[in-house]
């Protein structure tokens, strides 16, 4: 009976564990702005004007998948990078003033943290301006399930 308790035990704590990592978020990471302009470049990851890491993956998904969402270059400090990110979504919350957004990762970026669409996330959840003027803000993010399926 103890034995069984044991093993017990040690499952929870392996599904705790398991669920820790597979959370993948983030407190307190510099984002930047970023000038993808996906409207003005028909949501084409591929236009020279955007460049995308992303887009030998994802270039060719349906217009509707590539809209859903605004746009952020992803590099860490928590979560899959490179192609690995390619396509997942991100809950991005402003830690001043609480404004959220969900985004889709087209990019890969090296500044450490997140490089957001300045037209669809940035401005977005910059609702006090305070972003602007610094040039970044300080966000949390989660990786979420981007309801594609």
């Amino acid at each position: 009976m103890a034995m069984a308790r044991r093993m017990m035990m040690v499952a929870v704590v392996l599904c705790v564990v398991a669920g820790m990592v597979t959370a993948q978020e983030a407190s307190n990471v510099r984002a930047t702005y970023h000038y993808y302009r996906p409207a003005q470049n028909n949501w084409d990851l591929g236009a020279p004007a955007v460049s995308a890491y992303c887009a030998t993956w994802d270039a060719n998904k349906p217009l509707s998948w590539r809209q859903k969402y605004g746009w952020t270059a992803f590099c860490g400090p928590v979560g899959s990078i490179g192609q690995d990110a390619c396509g997942r979504c991100l809950q991005i919350t402003n830690t001043a003033t609480g404004a959220q957004i969900t985004a889709r990762i087209v990019d890969k970026c090296a500044n450490g943290g997140l490089d957001l669409d300045w037209d669809t996330v940035f401005t977005k959840i910059d609702t006090d301006g305070q972003g602007y003027q610094k040039g970044h803000l300080i966000v949390n993010y989660k990786f979420v399930d981007c309801g594609d399926n």
